[in-house]
């Protein structure tokens, strides 16, 4: 059974208000993020954005939460198809290279991160990704034989977090050396 010509133009503007969220936060703030500004940029009125969503705040969390998502699940094949625990730091501090800390994606999700302080559903929304992720990389250690699996992905993607907001304030830290140093939690020979 195909979609109704009126759901379809529906879930367009629902794309279209979620592109527009992801853009504008970087752009202009968190803060500064306002229906009208969101509406002009979606190419639709700003009742329609009331129509579509319950509130700004939550098209905001939304569109953060589905970035989330799709930024992370890029890394979902390397996982499953990694052939030994070093491919997979290599695959994730592989990741960390395309983001500047000034780059629009890193700007959003540091601009999330600060508003999830304040918002609960947003940091139980953020939560509930990064939780997913966790446990996708701790089932690709275990595959490995990494001992302290669960422990070791949690260790893994804080430091890559860590890596991607540091990148924000400061020159990008030798990839090689965190490379060694990041492999030593996984190595099981050392």
């Amino acid at each position: 059974m195909s979609e109704s010509p009126a759901a379809a133009r529906g879930q367009e503007v629902r794309r279209r208000l979620l592109a527009a969220a992801v853009e504008l936060i970087p752009e202009r703030g968190w803060t500064a993020v306002s229906t009208r500004v969101l509406a002009e940029r979606a190419g639709v009125t700003p009742s329609v954005v009331h129509y579509h969503f319950p509130s700004l705040s939550a098209l905001l969390r939304d569109a953060v939460v589905v970035a989330m998502r799709e930024v992370l699940a890029v890394a979902d094949p390397a996982l499953s198809s990694a052939r030994s625990p070093g491919e997979l730091v290599d695959t994730l501090l592989g990741s960390v290279e395309q983001y500047t800390g000034a780059d629009p994606l890193s700007l959003l999700f540091i601009e999330a991160a600060l508003a999830a302080a304040r918002d609960e559903t947003l940091r139980a929304g953020m939560g509930e990704v990064v939780a997913g992720f966790q446990q996708r990389l701790t089932r690709a250690l275990d595959e490995h034989g990494v001992p302290a699996a669960e422990a070791t992905a949690a260790v893994l993607a804080a430091a890559v977090d860590g890596l991607l907001l540091h990148r924000s304030l400061a020159p990008a830290p030798d990839v090689e050396a965190l490379t060694v140093v990041l492999h030593r939690l996984v190595d099981q020979d050392r």
